[in-house]
């Protein structure tokens, strides 16, 4: 079965070296040997055996009929977009490890692939090399799933696990990452949890059958947690992740972003450095969850080419996913139901008003200079309103708590 592999960057080339290194067992469970035919790219690659085969026009791609198989590895939307499209009306599966098209046009092209009698897969595109899509389609479909919660980011679980181990400034931490690679010059899609955001509105939409809108769901990243957070919360017995969460509450559905403190005692909270996870809850298994490296080359080149295995082993049958067009309607966010950590000022005007309007606080051992609490559970916007009345001039940090 001959493949064309679109991009040959970090992830593509790591398609090539797992085909490589395992051709045989690939071959035997795809039922027929995988070769790729063609590598677009824009560069030359001298040297390379690869340049043998490189191509920089996709027009050669999809107007050959021997290509069956489609597998992108470039990211961002366009042209990816445009080649996938094209793929799928033209009877190419097309496979790919990019987050972005799948958040914007996920369900759009699996209409498209079951017109056309063939397949989208996107394993890689949430959890790098964890596997999370095939079990909600196909393990998880006897269940009604309650929540989804997840570590979808690497990058900013290093930074975390780093400032609480080492007791070190974000800033700090982040400029190790950087040198390591893990995080980008420009780490906002990271730091900001725009990346996490795009990976939740996947996996909510495969979980709720219906279009959950990326930019619809409230994103918070970690740029204001500090050394000081952390300190707290080894006192309190929680630790801080920054968590991608949809979740069903009141008989609706709420989808966030943003650092919580969790339990010690929760799955996630050993969950650390580069490694991801997923914490799923079904109303029938109840809670289960997939960990594994969520990123880098190999594990998520791994998971391209399972999916590829898969599209070869469906030639001819399209896998059914359910993900309608329809768009959800998520629960308004100043409605969510929630309970903050939170550290103020430590002067007995701010004082006062804090105990004036929250009535159930729960007083926390404060550092110098600080009052601590816990609030009582309250929706967004009350808890919005009367962080206003204490102004936010006199508010040092403020952090969800999980459950």
């Amino acid at each position: 079965m001959k493949v064309a592999l679109l991009g040959y960057g970090t992830v593509g080339s790591g398609v090539v070296e797992v085909i490589n290194a395992n051709q045989d067992s690939i071959n035997k469970k795809a039922g027929t040997p995988i070769e790729i035919k063609y590598v677009l790219d824009l560069r030359e690659f001298p040297g390379n055996p690869i340049n043998e085969i490189i191509v920089h026009d996709f027009k050669q791609i999809a107007e050959d009929p021997e290509i069956e198989i489609v597998a992108e590895a470039m990211g961002g939307v366009e042209p990816a977009y445009a080649f996938a499209k094209t793929s799928l009306e033209s009877g190419k599966s097309y496979v790919t490890s990019n987050k972005e098209l799948v958040a914007l046009h996920g369900a759009e092209l699996l209409e498209i692939a079951r017109k056309n009698n063939v397949n989208f897969l996107f394993e890689a595109s949430v959890g790098g090399g964890i596997p999370i899509i095939r079990p909600l389609n196909q393990c998880l479909t006897a269940d009604e799933i309650c929540e989804i919660t997840g570590i979808l980011n690497g990058t900013t679980n290093f930074i975390l696990t780093k400032m609480k181990d080492e007791g070190r400034d974000f800033e700090d931490v982040l400029k190790e990452a950087q040198a390591l690679g893990y995080a980008e010059k420009n780490p906002a899609a990271d730091v900001e949890g725009y990346d996490a955001c795009r990976k939740i509105a996947i996996l909510a939409s495969l979980a709720l059958g219906e279009h959950v809108n990326f930019e619809e769901v409230p994103t918070e990243g970690i740029t204001k947690i500090t050394a000081e957070d952390m300190v707290y919360a080894e006192k309190m017995g929680y630790v801080i992740k920054l968590l991608a969460t949809c979740k069903k509450q009141d008989d609706a559905v709420f989808a966030r972003v943003s650092p919580m403190l969790i339990s010690k005692s929760h799955p996630l909270a050993m969950v650390n450095d580069v490694f991801n996870a997923i914490f799923v809850n079904g109303n029938v298994i109840g809670d289960v969850m997939f960990y594994g490296r969520g990123a880098g080359k190999l594990p998520t080149a791994s998971a391209v080419v399972a999916d590829i295995v898969d599209a070869a082993k469906h030639k001819g049958t399209n896998i059914i996913s359910f993900w309608s067009r329809k768009k959800i309607e998520l629960k308004d966010q100043g409605d969510v139901k929630v309970r903050y950590f939170v550290r103020v000022k430590d002067n007995a005007e701010v004082v006062s008003k804090v105990q004036e309007n929250f009535k159930q606080l729960e007083v926390v051992e404060a550092l110098e200079g600080e009052f601590a609490f816990i609030t009582e559970v309250c929706s967004e916007s009350t808890f919005a309103e009367k962080m206003e009345i204490i102004d936010y001039a006199n508010v040092l940090s403020k952090i969800r708590i999980d459950k």
